[in-house]
């Protein structure tokens, strides 16, 4: 049993140093901070722009959900209207994360 013991030791000691062995690096050049092309202040306005009028039509879809869940209530109608406001909310948890998600893949 001793032995086992003393094998499964030294094991674990190799593992350890191999894990623990420096990485080298991968060859990927550090480009820095890079420089905006020409014209780049034109584009950035217009997605600041786009990213504004998205989020005015998620407000407006949250509010087209709840009138259309007024209406139907007080024709004493349906309430699947849960579908609708998670494809809002959806929509909105998107718009929100946008940054996020490109900072990520770039």
């Amino acid at each position: 049993m001793s032995a086992l013991l003393a094998s499964v030791l030294d094991a674990s000691t190799q593992l350890t140093h191999t894990l623990a062995a420096p990485v080298p690096p991968s060859g990927v050049p550090d480009v820095g901070g890079g420089e905006a092309p020409p014209g780049a202040e034109d584009l950035l306005k217009i997605l600041r722009w786009v990213a504004w009028t998205v989020t005015v039509l998620c407000v407006a879809g949250i509010f087209g959900v709840a009138a259309r869940m007024a209406v139907d209530h007080s024709r004493g109608g349906g309430r699947d209207h849960a579908r609708g406001l998670g494809f809002v909310l959806g929509a909105c948890l998107l718009l929100g994360s946008a940054s996020g998600i490109v900072g990520a893949f770039v």
